[in-house]
């Protein structure tokens, strides 16, 4: 019987550990994820959840033992949050490299200095490269059936990646929202225990992670981009089989799409951002103004396809994004704007960043950006591509 919790987004995290069987959790506390990793303790030491939990002395040191006990062919689970993130970043690589299905929840905070402990999502967009999959969620439900699914996904013989759970810190670790729990016998039946491909034994022992010549390592590197194009066909599978199975939203797609049918501007954001965009458009629809929104799920892999479907019939789009890539734009931006260019009629773009360093971004202020799009479009140019909005002058 699935029950009905009220808990805050690090609880809901430790809780999809738990209900997913992590053989082996390995912990490191820092703001705003500390609770994750706590729940976990408090869920061992009961006797209620049944894994290695594994207290290392830095964030590096967390992810060097999930890749060993991946390695081992053991279900792996952590969780770290802004500075501790990149300080894994080495070992990032040798993750996704080795193939290795670890899932870590990733409670998003701007970097310093100076210090900050509220969000952006700078700390996990400056990871896009490590061969990570990248989910970005917009409520306690999201977070809980993706930890679920990426497991499933990351498993798969297709895939063999590892996955972050993306949330932004405060927004949603550390407030209180109702969520479902199916019941464990249906999950486990959803999520069996993990059969490794491959594994460390010392009674079958196997070279691994050795030296490549330029004759094998750049095929190497070419598997895994061809495990990220079998990671895009298999979330949204993934996630209707899951909503199907257990009567919940559908959690499951590379993004969500709210009134896109008939619009002439969209806003394209992610995390949390969506749930205010989302009151927002529903506002703008009730006062007559076409507007939709596009909130991406997945930033790797990224929706090529479904953007381009969506935004190849509109006129504008405001992406909203809360990191900057310094030098550039926001790097959601960036992206969008590679996929508008294989468009033959092109849209107007606008990058709109905002929320930096935990700034409230509020529905007023989607609405804002939203308008200011479809002004744009009966103007019939953009006169500014990348806007701070909401700085301080």
């Amino acid at each position: 019987m699935t029950r009905t919790l009220v808990d805050n987004g690090n609880h809901v995290a430790g809780l999809a550990a738990q209900a997913a069987k992590a053989e082996v959790v390995a912990a490191y506390p820092i703001t705003p994820q500390t609770a994750i990793v706590e729940i976990i303790a408090e869920l061992v030491d009961s006797g209620r959840m049944k894994c290695e939990y594994i207290c290392v002395e830095s964030e590096h040191s967390a992810m060097a033992a999930s890749i060993g006990a991946s390695a081992s062919g053991a279900r792996t689970f952590t969780a770290t949050s802004s500075h501790g993130l990149v300080y894994m970043h080495e070992m990032l690589h040798w993750a996704s490299a080795a193939r290795l299905p670890i899932v870590m929840v990733v409670v998003n905070r701007a970097l310093g200095p100076p210090w900050n402990i509220l969000p952006d999502l700078n700390d996990s967009l400056s990871q896009r490269d490590t061969g990570w999959l990248q989910f970005y969620c917009a409520s306690h439900q999201e977070i809980f059936d993706t930890i679920i699914q990426a497991y499933k996904i990351c498993e798969n013989s297709r895939v063999l990646l590892p996955a972050m759970i993306c949330f932004e810190g405060f927004v949603l670790s550390h407030t209180t929202m109702p969520f479902k729990i199916p019941d464990q016998e249906d999950l486990d039946s959803f999520l069996p225990r993990y059969k490794p491909g491959w594994k460390l034994d010392v009674d079958d022992p196997i070279s691994h992670g050795t030296l490549a010549s330029s004759d094998y390592y750049m095929e190497l590197r070419y598997l895994i981009q061809e495990a990220m194009d079998s990671a895009k066909e298999l979330i949204p599978i993934v996630g209707k089989e899951y909503a199907y199975r257990f009567g919940l939203p559908y959690h499951g797609g590379l993004l969500e799409e709210v009134s896109c049918e008939d619009a002439e501007a969209v806003v394209v954001t992610m995390g949390s951002l969506g749930s205010e965009a989302k009151v927002a458009v529903q506002k703008l629809r009730d006062s007559g103004h076409k507007v939709g929104l596009v909130r991406i799920r997945t930033f790797r892999p990224f929706p090529i396809e479904e953007v381009k479907r969506i935004c190849g019939r509109v006129d504008a789009v405001a992406v909203i994004d809360r990191a900057i890539s310094s030098g550039m734009e926001g790097p959601l931006f960036t992206e969008v704007q590679s996929v508008l260019c294989e468009l033959k009629d092109r849209p107007l773009a606008m990058n709109f960043v905002a929320g930096i360093g935990g700034r409230d971004v509020t529905e007023q202020d989607v609405e804002t950006m939203a308008v200011h799009a479809l002004e744009c479009v009966k103007k019939g140019r953009v006169d500014q591509r990348l806007t701070w909005y909401g700085l301080r002058r």
